[in-house]
């Protein structure tokens, strides 16, 4: 992607994060968007005169390295209230487009292009923990049930990778025939930041790539020959073919009303891990490919039957009260 029309200050900082820390294409993309609204606004309250328009229409070009190195902590706060305020944006959106602010000047304090982060003092806005969304046992089980033709035997395979290996669907998107052990034991997927990890395929994922690997296009020429999953169109499936394939399939096994989505397959597997196969959440942040453990823990949530068993577990739960007993007085 090309961000000719950020200032270099800006330019500078996004080509860091690429090529030096390594981000994905994607992440980069996110600080710039969330960089280019905060300076539109940035503009729109220093030059009213001048930008007598919404803020969307307000070329990123305009903004020059002054720009950049005059922001103020109140530049940021009234920037925070706006999100807030007008865009309606909901905590993790206000956190995210914090943190872009933050990561950009903390750059630029140790580039000695500015003398202070003016977003040092800033708390970020505190974000609701709610447990993730996820399908139970019994609707993983309902959803390969349901699956049927056409591309059965791929879709089937799609869909058991995500609920057994919690794959992004990035990564999975970027599997090639090469990342397979040969004899299906396990598989390199790229995460973020471009970090690879070998995930482990358990009976079920082999036998639905062995299914699906009988029957895939041989045929396939160009930059897509390598690819694992194919479109009908003999092209690598990409993110947006493969979250619709998903939705269908929710669809079809009449799991539409749950909110779901390919990334809440990827929540699935991680529960259905911890609750029925009782894995250590220090192994589960390896499978997931989490840099951060508190970003597992998530995962760790109770069932109510797992709360309900824990509770008549105590060995007080028997205890009943008796009788009262009555004393002279009464």
């Amino acid at each position: 992607m090309q961000y000719n029309d950020a200032p270099q200050l800006v330019l500078n900082f996004l080509s860091y994060k690429g090529t030096i820390q390594g981000r994905s294409e994607q992440t980069v993309f996110q600080y710039y968007h969330d960089i280019r609204h905060f300076f539109r606004f940035v503009l729109k309250n220093k030059y009213p005169d001048r930008y007598d328009c919404d803020i969307t229409e307000i070329e990123f070009s305009d903004c020059t390295d002054d720009d950049v190195r005059g922001v103020t902590q109140r530049d940021i706060y009234n920037f925070m209230l706006y999100v807030q305020t007008d865009r309606k944006n909901k905590e993790a959106a206000r956190a995210r487009k914090l943190c872009a602010i933050r990561n950009l000047y903390k750059f630029l304090k140790n580039s000695f292009e500015v003398d202070e982060n003016p977003s040092d003092k800033l708390d970020s806005p505190k974000k609701k923990k709610s447990l993730p969304k996820y399908l139970n046992l019994e609707e993983a089980q309902q959803l390969l049930s349901s699956i049927s033709p056409p591309n059965y035997e791929r879709d089937y395979a799609i869909i058991t990778i995500f609920l057994n290996c919690g794959l992004r669907v990035s990564e999975l998107e970027g599997i090639s025939l090469k990342d397979i052990e040969q004899d299906l034991s396990k598989l390199r997927v790229v995460g973020k930041g471009n970090k690879e990890r070998m995930v482990y395929l358990n009976d079920a994922c082999k036998a639905a790539i062995s299914a699906y690997l009988a029957v895939r296009p041989k045929d396939i020429k160009g930059k897509d020959k390598d690819a694992l999953f194919i479109s009908r169109n003999r092209n690598r499936l990409n993110v947006k073919t493969i979250q619709w394939l998903v939705y269908k399939r929710l669809k079809e096994a009449g799991l539409e009303n749950r909110n779901m989505s390919v990334h809440k397959l990827r929540h699935t597997a991680a529960t259905l891990m911890y609750q029925h196969g009782h894995t250590d959440v220090r192994v589960l942040k390896d499978i997931l490919g989490h840099e951060d453990l508190s970003t597992t823990q998530i995962y760790t949530h109770l069932s109510d039957e797992q709360m309900q068993k824990a509770a008549q577990s105590n060995p007080l739960s028997s205890i009943k009260p008796s009788k009262p007993v009555k004393t002279k007085e009464e």
